[in-house]
């Protein structure tokens, strides 16, 4: 519904002259909601349960990516741009700046839950033993040999370290657009980067060109973008036993007869090891409110109830069955509270 660039341009054009008496004589009965695909399967449950229990019409959710959410809600206020965008990444403030010019002030943040980052292969083929070097200098555009940065040469995993096998180095993951994508780099690809002496030197010296040569992913083929599909990356894995993918942990949990999770340190991509902060590639997931939208888009306050409510977050509640790593009680309640109160987001 949202996903055209006209619509985008034209969210942001009108949203300089848009009032809200405008806004809210033609406003929509039905809430929508775009954004990340990780977050996607947990707001379509809470969704569906609340057009259920409610006489508010279900929510329509699409799965865009974080960034290509977050474009399309900062896009301005009004009937053609969405009430809410998931992500599996914070808002940016570059983000921010786009709402802000657009119109969009008043942002509420919502934190869901934990989720890893998973490099999985199918369960056909052994589990993997990996360290975030290893992923790095595997997936790197450039990587260090001899005291150079030269064009990813490696074509083999054993070739990357001698102890993992020889099979061609193949992964399958999402797009720039995605917040899995951005997670991947900062906390798999920048954590194994920093980990060679001559790049992480330059985190003091020249952070531009540090950030650049951690997070850019080769492009010859090693790596391929397969789309914000998750389900079609498990499917491609099934497919190919000698590939992986990357997603994140609730379409693991959701395909445990299929696919597996790589160990990472020493860590197996698990409910308990995610909860724990013990498995590395592990990041928040959130939401994001225009808070313009509550009162006059019928139903978003009572969402936002069900969404934050012990019942879907909790540690027994149903996000949790599909693979959301719970917050703590306390952390849970702070979220509830700044929700009720549609308390401004700070950066």
């Amino acid at each position: 519904m949202f996903r055209t660039n006209k619509l985008v341009l034209a969210a942001g054009a009108a949203a300089a002259s848009f009032s809200l008496s405008t806004f809210s004589a033609d406003a929509r009965n039905q809430i929508n909601i775009v954004g990340s695909s990780t977050v996607f399967p947990f707001a379509t449950s809470v969704a569906e349960r609340f057009g259920k229990n409610t006489d508010f019409k279900t929510p329509v959710v699409e799965s865009t990516g974080s960034g290509g959410g977050l474009k399309l809600f900062c896009g301005g206020i009004g009937t053609n741009t969405p009430d809410i965008t998931n992500a599996s990444r914070r808002i940016k403030v570059s983000e921010v700046e786009l709402c802000g010019k657009n119109g969009v002030k008043d942002i509420v943040e919502v934190k869901v839950g934990y989720d890893g980052i998973v490099l999985s292969n199918s369960r056909a083929s052994d589990v993997m033993k990996l360290s975030r070097k290893d992923i790095f200098t595997a997936l790197a555009k450039d990587v260090p040999i001899d005291g150079k940065l030269v064009a990813n040469p490696y074509k083999t995993w054993n070739e990357v370290n001698s102890a993992l096998p020889n099979v061609k180095i193949e992964v399958l993951g999402p797009p720039p657009t995605s917040g899995t994508r951005d997670a991947f780099v900062e906390l798999a690809m920048e954590g194994g980067c920093k980990k060679y002496d001559m790049i992480a030197a330059l985190k003091k010296s020249d952070k531009e060109t540090y950030k650049a040569i951690c997070h850019t992913i080769r492009e010859d083929g090693a790596f391929v973008e397969a789309g914000e599909n998750d389900n079609l990356i498990v499917q491609k894995l099934e497919a190919n036993p000698a590939a992986f993918g990357i997603f994140g942990y609730s379409f693991l949990d959701q395909n445990s007869d299929k696919v597996q999770g790589s160990e990472i340190e020493g860590n197996l991509p698990t409910f308990e090891n995610i909860a724990e902060g013990a498995y590395p590639v592990s990041r928040s997931l959130y939401f994001y409110v225009k808070k313009a939208h509550v009162g006059v888009v019928p139903g978003i306050e009572e969402f936002l109830a069900e969404f934050t409510s012990e019942d879907a977050v909790g540690e027994d509640g149903y996000l949790a069955e599909k693979g959301l790593i719970p917050m703590t009680e306390d952390e849970a309640e702070a979220v509830k509270s700044a929700v009720a109160n549609l308390t401004p987001l700070s950066m």
